[in-house]
């Protein structure tokens, strides 16, 4: 199987996060979840305030509906507390390849392993159901926290890309890329499951 065109929404579940396809209806427990830690006050990321949510979660289902991206809403097992997005997107059926990006969880749950699970979740589908050639993660070079969480999951740097894009305030931002690529999936898999087994 490959990437099917048009985009099929699809949960993906596991045991501290399940990733549900983002609907509108998720707008009010978003917002709560952005608040905890103000999530959208950090200057090398963007995050939704509460006036932006909904715009955000528009534009985000008008690319699923473009077949660029596949939304989801992460939502915390124990509790059913949705704590964040991420999305699936920049994908090529042609290759093929995906990006996992436009990831926020609210500060609460940092360090829980609710995104490492979240990221072995989209990685096995993209590897093993879509049977991807390669998975990429890019965040703000000077995005030290996401860079640490991107490289303990096992990706590996190919670069900076050097005024890559200009960001809402106007900033020019130069993108780190990372990369998990198929024959190095086996061995990224068998870690994640190994950190999170202690979870």
């Amino acid at each position: 199987m490959t990437i099917p065109i048009p985009l099929v929404p699809v949960t993906l579940a596991g045991r501290l996060v399940r990733l549900e396809p983002l609907q509108p209806d998720h707008h009010d427990a978003l917002v709560t979840a952005a608040a905890d830690g103000e999530m959208w006050d950090r200057w090398y990321t963007t995050v939704p305030s509460p006036q932006q949510m909904r715009a955000e979660i528009d534009r985000r289902l008008a690319l699923q509906d473009a077949g660029t991206m596949l939304p989801f809403t992460a939502i915390r097992v124990a509790d059913d507390a949705v704590i964040g997005m991420t999305t699936f997107m920049d994908i090529v059926p042609s290759v093929p390849r995906v990006e996992i990006g436009s990831t926020w969880n609210r500060q609460s749950v940092h360090g829980t392993g609710t995104n490492a699970e979240s990221k072995l979740l989209l990685m096995t589908h993209a590897f093993e159901t879509w049977q991807v050639e390669a998975v990429r993660y890019r965040t703000h070079k000077m995005n030290l926290q996401s860079r640490a969480a991107i490289e303990r999951l096992g990706a590996e740097l190919e670069g900076l890309l050097r005024a890559d894009s200009i960001d809402e305030r106007g900033v020019v931002r130069d993108t780190a890329q990372y990369s998990v690529v198929a024959r190095t999936w086996p061995m990224v898999k068998a870690n994640l499951e190994h950190r999170l087994r202690h979870r």
